[in-house]
This record gives C-alpha cells, sequence and structure tokens, in this order.
C-alpha cells in the first residue's frame, strides 16, 4: 500500500515496514514475492478483479485494496491454496485496524478470486503498464521493441553478479552459478547474503546489462577517471578492479553511502575517492582521461526489478530528466583531457533520454561518435544500433536489463 499510495519505491516502502522487518528466512522470501508478483502484474490484476467488484476498485480504502491485490497475486500467480489465499488475507485484515471493517468484503471478492481467474488470463501483458507508458514505448522504441520490453514486464529478473577479479569461470564454481558471456555470472535460489564470498567481497550483485558501460571504456591502471552519479557503485567498483585512479561522485549522500559501504565490503575504499558533489557544479582539481556517466533517468529500463517505477511515476516524471541529462553531458566535457573518452549510459530504453540526448550534444559540442564494436559486448552484438551505440533491449538469449550507451571522445 505504502509503494501505491506515497509513490514510493518497494525497496523504501519495504525498509521502513516493521512488519516486514521482523520477518526471517522463507516468510520474508515470501513477503517480497508477493508484493513483487503483484507490482509486476498489477493492470492485468486490476482487470482481474473488476468482475468481482459493483464499484472500481479505486473506489475501496486503500488497505482493501491492497489486500485484494495481494490476495488475488498469491491466488493467480503464486499457486497459494484457495484456503489460503482466503483465510490468511482475511486474518492479516482482522490484525490491520484500517481494514478490521473490509473483512466481510475482502472475503466475499476472495472467494470469487479462487474460483476464477477469466478477468486476469484475458487481460493483455501489455496491460500491465499504464496508458502513458504504453505510448511513450511504441512512440519512442515501435511496435515490435515496444512489445518486447511488454513482455519481459512479468518475468522474474535473473540475478547477476559480477566477480572482483573478473573471473568469472571460478566465481561460478564457487557460488554453483552458471558464466553468461563470459563476464557475468547468473545465480538463483539461493539468499545472496549466504552466497560464498559474499562477505568477503569477492563479488557484487550486478545485471549483466549494467556491466557493459565500465567495460565500454576501457580503462587502463594509468588512467584518471571520473565516475558520475556512481553509486550505489557498481561501476566503480569495475573500475576500480583495472587499477584506474577512480574519483566517483554522487550528489545524494544517502546513495554516497552505499557506495562506501559497498567500497569496504569489497575492499576498494582506500583506492577509490568519494564526493559529495552535484555533477554539473563540481569541478575536479585536473581533468580525467575518461568519464562514465550513469545518467539519472526515468529507470525505466528496470522494471522487472522496480516493477512499481510503472505506477508510480508519470509522463510528466519523465519528461523532467532530459534536461538534466543534456547539462549532465555537457559539463563532462570540461571535466576531461582533449581525447578523452566519455561512456554515456541511461536504465531507459527511451530515446529522449538516450539517443536524442547524445546526438543534441554531439550537434552542439566539441565531441565525436566512438562506435562500439560487436567484438566489445559479447552476447549483445545484436544491441548495436545503425548509429553504433548500445540499446540492450530483450534479445531472446538471456533475461537483462535496457540501457542506453554511447561512447564518445573529446575532439578538441
Amino acid at each position: 500500500m505504502t509503494v501505491l499510495e506515497e509513490r514510493r519505491t518497494l525497496d523504501e516502502a519495504l525498509s521502513t515496514t516493521d512488519s516486514f522487518n521482523a520477518l526471517k528466512g522463507p516468510d520474508r522470501g515470501f513477503a517480497r514475492a508477493m508484493t513483487s508478483a503483484t507490482l509486476r502484474h498489477l493492470g492485468r490484476i486490476d482487470e482481474g478483479l473488476a468482475p468481482f467488484l459493483d464499484r472500481p476498485l479505486d473506489t475501496a480504502t486503500p488497505p482493501s485494496r491492497a489486500l485484494l491485490r495481494i490476495g488475488a497475486a498469491q491466488a493467480w500467480l503464486l499457486e497459494t491454496p484457495d484456503h489460503a489465499v482466503v483465510g490468511e488475507t482475511v486474518a492479516a485484515a482482522k490484525t490491520w485496524p484500517r481494514a478490521q471493517r473490509a473483512t466481510g468484503f475482502l472475503n466475499s471478492v476472495l472467494r470469487k478470486v479462487v474460483a476464477s481467474r477469466y478477468a486476469f488470463d484475458a487481460a493483455p501483458i501489455s496491460h500491465n503498464w499504464p496508458v502513458w507508458l504504453r505510448t511513450t514505448a511504441i512512440q519512442g522504441l515501435g511496435v515490435k521493441a515496444a512489445e518486447s520490453l511488454m513482455r519481459a514486464q512479468p518475468e522474474t529478473p535473473d540475478t547477476y553478479l559480477t566477480a572482483k577479479d573478473g573471473n568469472a569461470h571460478a566465481l561460478a564454481e564457487m557460488v554453483g552459478g552458471e558464466v553468461v558471456a563470459d563476464y557475468s555470472v547468473k545465480v538463483s535460489g539461493a539468499s545472496i547474503e549466504t552466497l560464498p564470498g559474499f562477505e568477503d567481497g569477492v563479488w557484487w550483485v550486478q545485471d549483466i546489462a549494467a556491466t557493459l558501460p565500465a567495460r565500454l571504456l576501457n580503462v587502463a591502471e594509468t588512467d584518471r577517471v571520473f565516475d558520475i552519479c556512481a553509486a550505489p557503485g557498481g561501476k566503480t567498483m569495475q573500475l576500480a578492479a583495472r587499477r584506474a585512479h577512480v574519483t566517483a561522485t554522487d550528489r545524494s549522500k544517502p546513495r554516497l553511502k552505499r557506495l562506501r559501504q559497498n567500497l569496504w565490503r569489497t575492499g576498494f575504499h582506500g583506492e577509490v575517492e568519494t564526493v559529495l558533489a552535484d555533477a554539473i557544479e563540481w569541478q575536479p582539481p585536473q581533468p580525467a582521461d575518461k568519464i562514465l556517466i550513469d545518467a539519472p533517468c526515468s529507470a525505466l529500463g528496470t522494471l522487472r526489478r522496480n516493477p512499481e517505477g510503472a505506477w508510480i511515476k508519470s509522463d510528466a516524471d519523465v519528461a523532467r530528466f532530459p534536461g538534466i541529462q543534456a547539462r549532465l553531458l555537457r559539463s563532462a566535457i570540461d571535466k576531461i583531457k582533449p581525447g578523452g573518452v566519455i561512456v554515456y549510459c541511461a536504465c531507459s530504453p527511451f530515446p529522449h533520454e538516450g539517443g536524442e540526448i547524445v546526438e543534441k550534444v554531439l550537434n552542439e559540442t566539441a565531441l565525436s561518435r566512438v562506435p562500439i564494436n560487436p567484438s566489445e559486448v559479447n552476447g549483445f552484438e545484436s544491441s548495436i544500433t545503425a548509429a553504433g551505440d548500445l540499446l540492450t533491449l530483450p534479445n531472446g538469449v538471456f533475461m537483462h536489463d535496457a540501457f542506453y550507451i554511447a561512447r564518445l571522445k573529446r575532439d578538441s
């Protein structure tokens, strides 16, 4: 309920919910699975509930809406026994003061939910996105690419690990995972904190597509590198592992704290300089050889991991990012040496946050594009655009987030 009513991320909502934090082991995992499944399929769940209601769902109280959706997700997606769907949800309502008066209503509707899923099954997958997001995707990417993203939305995301020493095969053997594209390790079915090597910091969680920006920067040990908007630090740690001289900046104090914690766990805390600053205004004492910009964005390329994004954001929210992104990219030009390389990326597949930003800045500044070659992006060869950038839409080979990545060079 907190996510949708207060427009907060799922991670934020769970971290501040005492009842969730009191859970341990499988109970904690199931609670998160329920909330994630509900958010990932929210549009279709609401359509599935509609025939059982005598008034629109949005006229019900927020606690009632939340419990109906959670109950439906258990019945239609998680294969929870019918008696548990009804009994446990009604029992939860009885212990929640704001929902106690709705127990009869919940009992009646949920009995219908466990008896029929016809309307849920009939609702198109695309309806898991609100209308504005479907329109944005189709207008920006075309029908085929938009549909591929919509089909990927309901899928539970894979978990990938990056090895500190770069040896994915040794890491896969250590954690019982699978090597993907020679540089990432996919794991499943285990709590991350319990995997071998977590406490020793020999790996970190990082989507396979998210590894590509740092890889494409091609840093050397002698390079001075700025990682801009660096938190939570996956790309920072990749750069540090190459023994580059890395300065990581972020304007958010809590996010920078998280980055520093990750640097401590992985043993990079003494090797990376961290700076709390607005990267547009920040003036380093000397220019960099290379810069990585992980631009603030709508994060709509990570909806499988953060499905609430489709429902807590609006087209107006998303529209504010392009101006920030363009200013951030322009500001990097004064922070890099002539001939230096900039990698710009955003975890959004939409042109107004990626290709259109880069083209605009290329036309206005002394930057030129350095095209990405297939040999540099094993597993993502088909993701290279006609312009030589990278757009990691679902490729049917393995699951990953949607990123836009461009590599640029300062000419003078």
